[in-house]
């Protein structure tokens, strides 16, 4: 429950705020509006920070956090695979909303945008105080303590190559039960994220997809998820030149 509304004009001042223990940053407000939790919060309001853009250089697609999921996809030069899996992450009214910095925040299990940043390699910048570091979009979702008291900044995401991803949900615009995205960088080198798989989305060896124990729930069981699994990682990775 927000109890406290702030809306800082520096990103020194945000982040000053986003060390109160009871802080909650705020850009787009999707997941925050929608909280049932009743424990009071202090929404830092990120909005009127310069976070926001795309532009594509130096062989690299730069997002700003505050960037909505409307504007990644109707900017140039976005791979057309992000563009689709930006549009099937939340419905049509949220779009104008939700950004980039929030769909990495929340690290909702079944993010079809992070498995798609996942395989292009993404790196992540975060501010701290007196600081700025990258890491590996990989490292954040395997430990979000990483973002403790800091504000996610922007996205780096490599540009070149072939992508394809593969899905099964039980309609054509429901969250996948599993998704798979490969990626292969003109260098050669094949990237394999699956979202449906684990607690959140991940890369995958495609020749160790045995050793995955995907987690069940009401729309599949952990076998047959497994069993999906392999099916989809083949696919994607043939489509994008690999063996399966």
């Amino acid at each position: 429950m927000i109890t406290d509304y702030r809306r800082p004009l520096t990103l020194e001042e945000a982040l000053a705020l986003a060390s109160l223990p009871d802080a909650v940053l705020v850009a787009g407000g999707t997941t925050v509006a929608a909280a049932v939790d009743p424990s009071p919060v202090i929404a830092v309001d990120l909005q009127a920070l310069p976070l926001a853009g795309v532009e594509a250089k130096d062989g690299a697609l730069h997002i700003g956090a505050t960037t909505r999921l409307r504007d990644l996809m109707d900017s140039p030069g976005v791979p057309t695979v992000l563009v689709d899996l930006a549009r099937r992450e939340v419905p049509s009214v949220l779009r104008s909303a939700a950004t980039i910095g929030g769909t990495i925040g929340t690290a909702d299990p079944g993010s079809q945008l992070l498995t798609g940043l996942l395989a292009f390699s993404t790196t992540v910048t975060v501010a701290r105080v007196g600081s700025g570091t990258e890491h590996p979009l990989d490292d954040i979702l395997e430990d979000p303590g990483l973002l403790g008291g800091a504000i996610i900044t922007g996205v780096r995401v490599p540009l070149g190559g072939r992508t394809a991803a593969e899905r099964t949900g039980r309609t054509p615009m429901d969250q996948p039960i599993v998704l798979a995205v490969a990626h292969r960088s003109e260098d050669g080198a094949l990237r394999l994220a699956m979202s449906g798989v684990s607690t959140h989305p991940v890369i995958v060896d495609p020749e160790r997809i045995g050793d995955l124990d995907p987690p069940a729930d009401f729309r599949g069981s952990s076998s047959y998820r497994l069993h999906i699994a392999s099916v989809l990682a083949g696919r994607a990775v043939r489509a994008v030149g690999g063996d399966a």
